[in-house]
């Protein structure tokens, strides 16, 4: 992923995760997330009984958005990414955890049930490159 991209998903912590209800209708909810660079992934807590967690755990399709509010149009900057949900096996949970309680270390105290955004594709709007410019990507399958 464009370093520059990485870097943005790095200092922010709250993503828009949008999901599809059964029925097909659009929800969408904000997550506090860690952002995991050397798997272009999202690592993010949400109980089983959620709405959101419902819709993922039978349609793992989702898309999130972060940006970054500002009057200044020149400023502007926002991702928009579409991936996958993924419930961390045991050597992978391990892992999960300590990032997430890195960027959240008040999170130990709580019962947190991890998962996995995997992101397949991303637009990066970055104004200060240009009105508009977008910086994109899509993960390569080996």
């Amino acid at each position: 992923m464009d370093e520059r991209i990485g870097r943005f998903l790095s200092k922010h912590h709250v993503a828009t995760l949008a999901t599809v209800a059964e029925d097909g209708s659009p929800y969408c909810c904000n997550i506090f997330y860690a952002y995991d660079a050397d798997n272009d992934t999202l690592v993010f807590s949400s109980d089983i009984k959620t709405a959101h967690a419902g819709h993922f755990t039978t349609d793992a399709r989702v898309a999130a958005s972060v940006v970054l509010e500002s009057k200044a149009v020149g400023t502007l900057r926002g991702t928009q990414m579409t991936g996958r949900i993924i419930r961390p096996e045991a050597d992978e949970l391990n892992k999960a955890r300590k990032r997430y309680l890195k960027r959240f270390p008040y999170a130990a105290v709580m019962s947190l049930e991890l998962w996995i955004m995997r992101i397949d594709s991303v637009k990066h709007t970055d104004n200060r490159l240009g009105f508009g410019v977008k910086l994109k990507w899509s993960r390569k399958e080996l």
